[in-house]
């Protein structure tokens, strides 16, 4: 199947998952000077609407990790502790990165961003077979500054910072820990596998696994222009407008506003306040043709595109799961296949599945592989 993949000619923006939780007020317990990867400035419970079965105690945490422009920069996440007695060693961890919840501060998940029954069940799963789960929002989503959405190095570090800072103050988790996510968080933790061994060595990372990645974006977005067809997919024009809206935060030196027709220049500034599915009816029929004003098919931007979104086909050294749905609408199948054919080629650990659901669907249909093959790299 795999060797069919460079015929195909795809074009995609992603969408994924929601996931979410409430917070009560937090104190501090970091020195507001302490900037480093992890170290944690705020813990707080979390409301009751964020408890989740199988979940013997659960908290919202702040904590410093790196933002877009390579600074230090705050993220929150949540934090969630499966019933029963640690094994020796502590819980093993579950470093989940979220797919697409919108990138203004009432879209972060630890915030409140309502919670959808599908990721409660799919977290829940996790907890259920005994691993801790830790939840980054990813930086700007709650937090001071601005998410720079599928900006792919802040999200990985955010992802893998995430596990730092509940270590620090949950002497119950284990330094073993696996990245998983799903859509936008299939790329956050496609960054993070790249570099978790060398970024946090104090840390033992066993593996990753992604589904419905939105890869190879940067090879297509130049295709971008005055007017560019309705490609039936899910969310396109939305997702088009956060990444937009991420380049101009990532790279402030980009005319990208000088792309942009005043319709396009709206939606981009709306898609900084507004979650997903209100950003959707707020686009309504307006495409991405109508978007542009002039063609992205330039050196300029095509530089900015692969530095912003290009998922690393190299140098990965623990094994990664790679999933995609064959009838995904978000997604587009041939995105996530071209990835595992990439990866493969060069001779990387990657396993690839294909399953027959669409965005949605794929993530539960793959967890009975991704159940075995995450027991597997803890050795359970």
């Amino acid at each position: 199947m795999l060797h069919r993949v460079r015929r195909w000619i795809v074009a995609a923006v992603p969408l994924g998952l929601a996931f979410a939780v409430v917070v009560a007020p937090v104190p501090a317990v970091a020195q507001e000077a302490d900037t480093g990867p992890g170290v944690v400035v705020s813990r707080g419970a979390l409301a009751p609407i964020a408890e989740l079965p199988d979940t013997a105690d659960s908290y919202r945490l702040v904590y410093w990790t790196e933002g877009p422009t390579g600074t230090p920069a705050r993220s929150a996440g949540a934090v969630y502790l499966p019933e029963g007695t640690p094994p020796p060693g502590g819980w093993p961890v579950m470093s989940w990165a979220h797919g697409t919840t919108g990138v203004g501060d009432d879209c972060a998940p630890s915030s409140g961003y309502d919670v959808t029954p599908l990721t409660r069940d799919y977290i829940s799963a996790w907890l259920a077979q005994g691993y801790a789960v830790v939840a980054t929002d990813y930086v700007g989503l709650g937090t001071e500054g601005e998410h720079a959405y599928l900006h792919g190095r802040s999200e990985g570090r955010a992802v893998i910072d995430m596990v730092r800072a509940a270590r620090a103050v949950t002497p119950s988790l284990s330094k073993s820990w696996v990245a998983f996510g799903h859509s936008q968080g299939g790329h956050a933790v496609m960054f993070a596998a790249h570099e978790a061994t060398s970024y946090a060595p104090e840390l033992d990372y066993r593996g990753a696994v992604a589904t419905g990645t939105p890869a190879n974006l940067e090879q297509l977005f130049p295709f971008g222009g005055p007017g560019f067809p309705n490609l039936g997919l899910n969310g396109l024009t939305a997702f088009a407008a956060y990444v937009i809206d991420g380049l101009k935060v990532a790279r402030p030196d980009l005319p990208i506003d000088d792309y942009l027709t005043p319709a396009g220049r709206e939606l981009v500034k709306a898609s900084e306040t507004m979650c997903f599915v209100p950003l959707l009816k707020h686009a309504g029929t307006l495409g991405v043709g109508e978007m542009l004003s002039r063609p992205l098919d330039n050196e300029q931007v095509r530089s900015a595109l692969r530095d912003y979104l290009a998922v690393p086909t190299t140098g990965y050294d623990r094994p990664v799961f790679v999933g995609h749905g064959l009838t995904d609408q978000t997604v587009p199948f041939p995105l996530g296949a071209k990835l595992a054919l990439d990866l493969q080629v060069a001779g990387q650990p990657v396993t690839f599945r294909p399953y027959p659901g669409n965005h949605g669907d794929s993530v539960f249909q793959a967890l009975p592989d991704t159940s075995t093959f995450v027991r597997s790299l803890f050795g359970r």
